[in-house]
């Protein structure tokens, strides 16, 4: 029972994620876009269903992720996280929070929106610069260092004469 409960516990896991992500970001209990512009949509048992169909449509996609993707390690989703969704989620609020407070100002939405749309443009043309020039930066292995063989490998010393006895 202890191995069952533990081999349980990632699945559990998996579906109170998927509920929190379908809490957050799906809308909740609110029934999807085009079947919500019906009246009755969101009464009686309606909720709980639609709550449950998105938590079984992120499970799927949850599933058949783990089920195609090679697994990472944690030292490579750690780098993910730390160096690529940390910087991009702050850009996002900053963007996000000078959107909010232009909007409150009495700025149009389609100048708030071009404003945004050109931030995260040159955003991505500085990094996109940012890593080309640091791809030549890289340091190159010697063409003479490299062998006839798969793996590249330095020259060898030259051979030494046996001295005749």
């Amino acid at each position: 029972l202890k191995f069952a409960m533990f081999m349980l516990a990632e699945y559990v896991n998996m579906t109170t994620v998927s509920a929190l992500a379908t809490t957050m970001f799906l809308g909740g209990w609110h029934a999807p876009w085009p079947i919500s512009l019906w009246d009755g949509a969101n009464s009686g048992w309606w909720p709980l269903l639609w709550f449950t169909a998105k938590v079984w449509a992120f499970l799927f996609g949850y599933f058949w992720l783990r089920a195609t993707l090679p697994r990472l390690r944690y030292d490579q989703f750690m780098a993910l996280g730390w160096k690529i969704l940390i910087p991009i989620s702050l850009v996002w609020i900053a963007i996000v929070a000078t959107t909010r407070s232009l909007r409150n100002d009495g700025h149009a939405a389609l100048a708030t929106g071009l404003l945004a749309a050109g931030t995260v443009a040159v955003l991505l043309v500085v990094v996109l610069l940012w890593k080309t020039v640091r791809a030549r930066n890289v340091r190159r292995i010697p063409v003479q260092a490299v062998n006839t063989g798969v793996f590249p490998a330095p020259p060898l010393p030259p051979a030494k004469e046996k001295a005749d006895a």
